[in-house]
């Protein structure tokens, strides 16, 4: 993790030098149900460029006040289902959010990706293992629409020099 923050400090070094203000309702935009359309890259990092697609629900409930929220995503496409669920903490003393996802295939909580909105986005980071390769993994929440947001998964295995796309959900809120 050390790592991967010296490389944030390094390519933003204004990160260490701005105060950033209070975010615990950062995610509140996301409460409610969504109708998702999600595409996954189907072989992140061999060269593949075979994308599979996804539709389904995910459901956002706010916890602990606004400062934590749970998140239950359940889609199905072609290539299967994926059912999974994330605890979305907010840390007050760093004014950061640990996105910890979960996925039902395996009932074992990734690594927690930490970060933070600014302007609107946000921007997570951490370090993984896929197929047994140390690799660094960038989670982005872009809003479309007051009821629509896009959320983008990329990993890089050479320590954060490129990027591959392999996750893309949009979510429409359902009203």
């Amino acid at each position: 993790m050390t790592a991967l923050i010296l490389i944030l400090f390094i390519a933003f070094p204004g990160l260490a030098q701005t105060n950033p203000p209070d975010g615990q309702h950062d995610f509140d935009f996301e409460i409610g149900t969504w109708k998702t359309h999600l595409r996954r890259l189907q072989r992140p990092l061999s060269g593949s460029t075979n994308w599979v697609e996804y539709d389904g629900t995910t459901d956002v409930r706010k916890v602990l006040d606004g400062r934590a929220n749970l998140v239950e995503l359940k889609v199905t496409g072609p290539a299967g289902r994926i059912e999974g669920m994330s605890l979305r903490l907010y840390n007050p003393q760093s004014r950061q959010w640990s996105l910890n996802f979960a996925n039902i295939n395996d009932g074992q909580l990734a690594r927690p990706a930490i970060g933070e909105f600014k302007n609107g986005r946000g921007e997570f980071y951490n370090e993984d293992t896929y197929n047994g390769r140390a690799i660094f993994v960038h989670f982005v929440i872009i809003k479309v629409t007051d009821d629509q947001y896009r959320f983008e998964q990329s990993f890089s295995a050479d320590g954060g020099q490129t990027w591959e796309l392999n996750w893309v959900a949009v979510d429409t809120r359902v009203k």
